[in-house]
């Protein structure tokens, strides 16, 4: 047959992604058009172009396209068409319309229309017309309506390109494949595959971009897996011509398979990955990529001298997530990028660019792309130092400072001048020096000493009768004076937005850097990390808690209840506990009190870390185990998922009290604190027990400014009533 004009339907936006795989394809004169692309060719053209084309939605075959003088003409019109050089009575068909007509309200109109003149014209010709199938047919029809022209086209594609056939279920918000297929394109990925490099999604969902990728990597045809094509249904179709096409893509595909490069995805949805798991294996790849559960925090290359290109789609508010949920998922995405991925390529597909600010890195190229209606952006990166943005403020040099600096800078050097002879006498190494003392500069600095000085700055996130660009000035004069006051360099000062926090938000993740620095507490080692949490491992206001309960646990069975980092088992341990347990719902929280316990030469049988929701724990230990010393620390608020249920330490300390007493041997100490300011413990409720108050004895000098930091109380047994509390703060004695 003689050459036709094709026209392959695309996603808004990808016109000219689509014309340039035409022409790679060998389509002659292929060039982007409104809605897609135009080439001619012959059949075995559009056949080609069915089974290979990873970005088409559709590919037409134009029939007519008239001029109407009203939509009395589209029948009149439509009759004129030899639709028997392409149907048979005996077949079915379907018609779609798109677009708009003018005169015509409703787009079924013109479909009505078009089928009657069809079935007048078998009518007239054979005395019997084919049937209309909506969902199967034989044969689809596309009607194309701009203005008062309409075109006629038979759809050579049947279904959506975009169904690949391996794709039967979808986790939330799935990308359609083609919209994939046309992110790795963009992205570089069949350049970098070629080379050898990985593909690597660490958000992979139902896994379509790492199986796109897979196919682009070993050239495999993406319409291998699909059974039929709309023009199979065709009276002119050339079987023949079909059958050379595809027996070459299947041996394109085994000789591309043989070079298939690494491919891997994570997801910390299990479900995703049995989906990813399961497409695959349709998809005819099973054992050729990698998927597998896993957490942000836990995304690394899969071999140490992998370099390639990692792609995400990850949540966007549209579909899913909160605004600050998201804001800070991007931030710890971009500190994944930079400590892990240096070297590699990113692109990371989002609706916000304003999300994609948060990554902490400059793109290098940026492409607009819808996913359905939803407008978005596909930002691409060299994961390179001299791309990273840094989230800090700029410090301001002393010639741009108000003269409220100058009053900062001489409380934080007072403050140093009075603390001075305390640390020095009881060996304090890491303290807070200044906390929003003045108004204006509302932050909180703690300086650690080790084998450096660091310097760890939270502000106070301003309410909103506060000027945030006066906010914002504020803290970039303080930024420049802490490094010359403290004399500390700028790379040693780290600084952290403190808003308020419930349940383990504190807890969070904020970057994945996984630095840790060694620093000391009265003669014992701790590790801190200033950069991927809010805090830092080591809660400051605690250290005469923590001292406390190294006094009174030579002998002791201690329990660390909500444990955090451990601080406090590495006290009870020194101070000569027969045994600890520290418990807490957190597995990287307790692997790094692990790392504390080893630091402090704190090993054995007798110190055990144990992985639960504390409450559930409580509940399951009743009558099973004694401790002679407890320490409960839990958080005001919590909704962890991984918690059962919820917690509110104001409504909900009694119970928490009563169960963990159960655990307490008669003569044992229950020490029980919490953070909330705003707390009031409930004395009546906790009748039956002795119940001190030791808030006041164990703040730290360096937070008396602040007397309501934490809350403290001493619990014991009924039968341990004739015992005191020395009101020293530094042991209990029985009288």
């Amino acid at each position: 047959m003689s050459d036709h004009i094709f026209f392959a339907s695309a996603p808004k936006h990808l016109g000219s992604l689509l014309a340039e795989e035409l022409t790679r394809l060998g389509m002659a004169g292929a060039a982007e058009t409104r809605g897609g692309a135009r080439f001619s060719g012959r059949t075995e053209d559009g056949y080609r172009a069915c089974l290979w084309s990873r970005i088409a939605n559709r590919i037409l075959l134009p029939l007519a396209q008239v001029s109407l003088g009203g939509p009395d003409e589209i029948h009149d019109s439509a009759l004129e068409i030899p639709w028997e050089d392409h149907l048979t009575p005996d077949r079915t068909f379907a018609i779609q319309f798109d677009g708009q007509l003018q005169g015509v309200t409703n787009p079924h109109f013109a479909i009505l229309q078009v089928k009657d003149a069809i079935a007048d014209r078998f009518n007239r010709l054979y005395g019997r017309r084919p049937s209309v199938e909506p969902d199967y047919p034989d044969l689809r029809i596309h009607l194309y309506g701009n203005r008062d022209s309409l075109s006629f086209s038979l759809d050579l594609s049947g279904e959506s390109l975009h169904q690949r056939g391996y794709r039967d279920a979808g986790s939330a918000a799935p990308l359609k494949e083609n919209l994939a297929a046309a992110l790795l394109l963009r992205a570089g990925w069949p350049e970098i595959a070629a080379e050898g490099g990985a593909l690597l999604d660490p958000m992979c969902g139902s896994g379509t971009l790492v199986i796109e990728g897979a196919l682009i990597a070993a050239d495999i045809a993406p319409g291998l897996l699909r059974e039929r094509f709309g023009f199979h249904g065709w009276t002119q179709h050339d079987e023949p011509a079909w059958q050379r096409l595809l027996a070459e893509a299947r041996l394109r595909r085994t000789a591309g398979l043989k070079r298939l490069g690494s491919l891997r995805g994570y997801d910390v949805n299990p479900n995703a990955i049995r989906t990813s798991l399961h497409h695959l294996e349709r998809a005819g790849l099973a054992g050729l990529a990698h998927f597998e559960r896993r957490e942000l925090a836990d995304c690394w290359p899969g071999r140490e001298d992998d370099e390639g290109l990692v792609i995400v789609n990850p949540p966007y508010g549209e579909r899913l997530g909160a605004d600050e949920d998201l804001t800070q998922l991007y931030a710890r995405l971009g500190s994944v990028l930079k400590e892990r991925f240096v070297g590699w390529r990113a692109a990371v597909f989002t609706s916000s660019p304003e999300l994609g600010k948060s990554l902490g890195l400059r793109a290098t190229k940026i492409h607009s792309l819808y996913n359905g209606p939803i407008e978005c952006r596909l930002l691409s990166f060299q994961i390179e130092p001299h791309y990273f943005v840094s989230h800090l403020p700029r410090p301001l040099p002393p010639e741009e400072r108000s003269p409220g600096a100058a009053m900062f800078a001489n409380r934080l050097s007072k403050n140093l001048k009075a603390l001075r002879k305390w640390r020095q006498r009881d060996g304090i190494d890491c303290l807070r020096i200044y906390d929003a003392d003045l108004p204006e500069y509302a932050l909180a600095i703690d300086l650690y000493e080790g084998e450096r000085r660091w310097v760890h700055v939270q502000e106070y996130a301003a309410p909103p009768s506060v000027d945030p660009k006066r906010a914002r000035q504020r803290l970039r004069e303080a930024l420049g004076l802490i490094p010359e006051v403290l004399e500390v360099p700028g790379e040693q000062v780290f600084l952290k937005v403190r808003r308020q926090q419930k349940g383990r938000a504190q807890y969070e993740r904020l970057a994945e850097t996984g630095r840790f620095h060694e620093v000391s507490e009265y003669g014992l080692r701790f590790l801190v990390n200033f950069e991927d949490y809010l805090d830092t491992g080591l809660f400051l206001d605690h250290r005469d808690v923590r001292r406390l309960i190294g006094s009174l646990s030579d002998g002791k069975r201690f329990l660390n209840l909500f444990a955090y980092t451990g601080t406090a088992t590495v006290h009870a341990a020194k101070g000569g506990a027969a045994s600890t347990t520290t418990v807490d719902l957190s597995r990287t929280y307790l692997e790094w009190a692990g790392r504390n316990l080893e630091l402090n030469g704190i090993r054995g049988p007798n110190h055990q870390l144990i992985q639960a929701d504390c409450l559930r724990w409580i509940d399951s230990m009743t009558g099973e185990r004694r401790f002679d010393l407890i320490f409960l620390d839990p958080p005001s608020f919590s909704t962890s998922k991984r918690m059962h249920g919820t917690l509110d330490i104001q409504r909900d300390h009694v119970d928490i009290i009563q169960a963990t007493m159960r655990l307490l041997e008669p003569g044992g100490q229950l020490i029980f604190s919490n953070n909330l300011r705003r707390f009031r413990i409930d004395l009546e409720g906790l009748a039956p027990f002795e119940v001190s108050d030791i808030s006041a004895q164990t703040l730290p000098r360096d937070f008396a400014r602040n007397p309501r930091i934490h809350n403290c109380w001493v619990i014991r047994h009924p039968e341990s009533a004739s015992s005191r509390w020395d009101r020293s703060g530094d042991k209990a004695r029985h009288a």
